[in-house]
């Protein structure tokens, strides 16, 4: 089982430490204390609420086989003669997506522009972090 303190939770929800003690004050979250007092959240708990916390698809979802959806602002897009490089802030994620100008100007891509990052799940890697502290286990 994995447990989590505060400021890790907070750290993998994207919100501050402050925020993860109000959701667990107000019932929303579920939280207990480890050996040393720390309040400390389930990873199973967290991932829960993470989930109830997520947003309804858009319409257009339906339209589509793939299912991961990021929803950000572009940051930055670098066009040559045929390709180019559009980078999208979702969130606390950098995705960059390359693909031709034409796609880009069909697009309306732009600096500051809402854009959807589709991701086919048969191209998404998975890793675990080897030593990040942030990973625990039984609350040690």
């Amino acid at each position: 089982m994995t447990m989590f303190r505060m400021g890790e939770a907070a750290d993998l929800l994207g919100v501050s430490p402050d925020t993860v003690r109000r959701w667990v004050d107000a019932g929303r979250l579920a939280a207990t204390r480890d050996d040393q007092g720390h309040r400390v959240v389930d990873g199973v708990d967290l991932a829960a609420f993470v989930r109830a916390q997520a947003g309804d698809p858009d319409d257009r979802a339906d339209e589509s086989s793939a299912r991961n959806r990021l929803r950000g602002i572009v940051t930055a897009v670098v066009k040559d003669g045929v390709m180019a490089q559009v980078d999208i802030q979702a969130g606390p994620f950098r995705v960059v997506s390359l693909m031709s100008r034409e796609a880009v100007d069909d697009l309306g891509l732009a600096v500051g522009s809402v854009a959807i990052a589709v991701i086919k799940s048969t191209t998404v890697v998975v890793e675990r972090p080897t030593s990040h502290p942030d990973t625990r286990r039984n609350g040690s």
